[in-house]
C-alpha cells in the first residue's frame, strides 16, 4: 500500500491511498464467505458455494463493490498510523478509482491537530486571592454541622425565612390546569430558591392553614414562558432547632471532647478548603494565560460538532421541542440567536482548549496510569448515581471511553504546566502548588471532594420531624 499526504490547511489534510489489487485478497475471501452464507444456490449448502457461482449469480462488479466497502476503513487506518496522522473527527473519504485487477485509489480529507507554538511554562505568572481563614468561615462550618444534628419543631407564627413547611400548590395559565405545577405535602425550605420563582417571597408572612397567590414566568413544560397563577396553602410551618455549639455537642457530633478543639478541626478543614481553591484559581487563570498567548487554528468540522452537541444538550430537556426552548430563552432574557451565538463562542474556546493540552500531553509526555483512569471513573460513577461497572458500560457503548482517558491526560498536562508556573498571591506571598496540587489528584477533583464534604452537614433536616 502507498499512501502520502497533502497538507490543505494548519488543521485539514488530504490522505491519498492506493491499495494494490492483490492485497485485496483477504477481503475477497471475507467477502465470500459472507456472500455464500446470505446466497441461496441449488445444490450447494448454505456458506459452501464456490466464488465463480457466487459472481455469476450477483455480478463481479458487486463483488469488487462489497471488497472496496470492506477494505477501504482498514486502510484508512492503517494510512494515518503509517504516516503518523494526528487526526480529530471523522474524515471525509472518496473512492476515487475501482477496477478489477487495478489498485484502487481513494482519498480521505480530515481533521489534523494543528502545531502549535507553546510558551515556556515558567515564564507564566498569574495572580490569586490569599486564603486566609476567617472566625465567619469556622461558625459557618460549625452551624452547618449543628443544622445536621438540628431537630424541626411546629410554630404558631407567620413564615420566616429558614422555616421549613408542608405545602399544597397548584398553578394554572389562563384557567388551564398545570399539571406538572400541581401538588399535595409538598415540604420546602423557604429561603432555599429550590422551588419557582416568587414562592419565598409569597410565603413568608403566611401561617399555618393560610392561602397565598402570586404570579411567576414558567421555565419548563407546556407553558413555558407563559405567567401563571400560583395558588399556595400552608399545612404547616416548623423552624429548625440547633443544638448549643458546647462540649456536649462537640462530644456528640465528632470525636473530640470540647469544643474548643472541634473548632480547631473545622478551622484546619477550612484552611484546606480555602487552599484547594487557591490551586483551582491557579488552574483556572494558568489555563486562561495559555488561551491568551497560543495561536491556535480551529478545525471548523470539529468546531461544528461541537456547537451541535452543545444545542442538542440544551434542547433535550425539552424534548427536542424548539419551540418550547426558544420560549424558555425568553424567560432568560436572551435570544435564541444569542444563544447560538454564545454556544459557538463556548465551542469555539473549548475546542481550543483541548488542543492546547494534548499538544502540552505530547510534548511533556503525559501518560495514564490505569488507577488514574480507575479513579476518574470511580469519581464520575458516584457523580452519576451509578456503579462503576456500569459507568464504563454505558461510556464504551455510546464511544465516551476515549474521551474519559483524554480528560485525565489533559487534566495531568495542565497540573504540570500549573506545577511549573509562577504563582502568587495579591499580598505578594508564593503560593507553593506542589503542596497545594499533592501527588496524585488534580486540582478540580480535589476540590469537588472537599466542597462536597463540606455540604455533608446540609442534609436537611426534614428526616428527623
Amino acid at each position: 500500500m502507498k499512501s502520502t499526504v497533502e497538507q490543505l490547511s494548519p488543521t485539514r489534510v488530504r490522505i491519498n491511498v492506493e491499495v494494490p489489487f492483490d492485497e485485496l485478497k483477504p477481503s475477497f475471501d471475507s467477502v465470500y464467505r459472507k456472500l455464500a452464507q446470505q446466497v441461496n444456490i441449488p445444490g450447494f449448502r448454505p456458506g459452501k458455494a464456490p466464488a465463480r457461482l457466487l459472481e455469476g449469480r450477483i455480478g463481479r462488479a458487486a463483488v469488487l463493490s462489497e471488497v472496496v466497502n470492506d477494505v477501504v476503513p482498514t486502510k484508512y487506518l492503517e494510512a494515518v498510523q503509517n504516516d503518523e496522522v494526528a487526526t480529530i473527527g471523522r474524515p471525509d473519504i472518496e473512492v476515487t478509482k475501482v477496477e478489477d485487477g487495478e489498485p484502487v485509489e481513494f482519498t480521505a480529507e480530515v481533521d489534523v491537530r494543528p502545531e502549535l507554538t507553546l510558551p515556556a511554562y515558567g515564564e507564566i505568572a498569574v495572580t490569586v486571592d490569599p486564603a486566609p481563614v476567617t472566625e465567619e468561615q469556622v461558625d459557618s462550618e460549625l452551624d452547618q454541622l449543628r443544622a445536621r444534628f438540628g431537630t424541626l419543631s411546629t410554630v404558631e407564627r407567620a413564615i420566616e425565612n429558614g422555616d421549613f413547611v408542608s405545602i399544597d400548590l397548584s398553578a394554572t395559565v389562563d384557567g388551564t390546569k398545570v399539571d406538572e405545577a400541581t401538588t399535595t405535602g409538598l415540604s420546602y425550605e423557604v429561603g432555599s430558591g429550590e422551588l419557582i420563582e416568587g414562592i419565598d417571597e409569597a410565603l413568608i408572612g403566611t401561617e399555618s392553614g393560610g392561602t397565598t397567590h402570586f404570579t411567576t414566568k414558567l421555565v419548563a413544560g407546556e407553558f413555558v414562558g407563559k405567567d401563571a397563577d400560583v395558588e399556595v396553602t400552608v399545612q404547616s410551618v416548623k423552624e429548625r432547632e440547633l443544638p448549643e455549639a458546647d462540649d456536649e455537642f462537640a462530644s456528640m457530633a465528632s470525636e473530640f471532647d470540647t469544643i474548643d478543639e472541634l473548632r480547631e478541626s473545622l478551622r484546619e478543614r477550612v484552611g484546606r478548603m480555602n487552599t484547594m481553591q487557591q490551586a483551582v484559581d491557579a488552574r483556572d487563570k494558568v489555563l486562561e494565560a495559555l488561551l491568551d498567548t497560543v495561536e491556535v487554528p480551529l478545525p471548523q468540522a470539529v468546531v461544528d460538532a461541537e456547537v451541535e452537541q452543545r444545542q442538542h444538550d440544551a434542547v433535550h430537556p425539552f424534548d427536542h421541542d424548539e419551540d418550547q426552548f426558544n420560549a424558555y430563552l425568553e424567560t432568560q432574557g436572551q435570544t435564541r440567536e444569542e444563544f447560538d451565538a454564545e454556544a459557538k463562542a463556548e465551542a469555539e474556546k473549548a475546542v481550543k482548549q483541548q488542543l492546547i493540552l494534548d499538544a502540552i500531553a505530547e510534548q511533556e509526555q503525559v501518560s495514564v496510569e490505569q488507577n488514574e483512569l480507575t479513579e476518574r471513573i470511580i469519581y464520575q460513577a458516584q457523580r452519576f448515581g451509578i456503579s462503576p461497572d456500569e459507568y464504563v458500560k454505558r461510556a464504551q457503548e455510546s464511544g465516551q471511553f476515549g474521551a474519559i482517558f483524554a480528560d485525565v491526560r489533559r487534566g495531568k498536562a495542565l497540573s504540570n504546566v500549573v506545577r511549573q508556573a509562577t504563582v502568587t498571591d495579591t499580598e505578594g506571598a508564593k503560593i507553593d502548588l506542589e503542596e497545594l496540587f499533592g501527588e496524585a489528584k488534580d486540582a478540580a477533583e480535589a476540590e469537588t471532594a472537599e466542597v462536597e464534604k463540606a455540604e455533608e452537614p446540609e442534609e436537611k433536616a426534614e428526616g428527623q420531624e
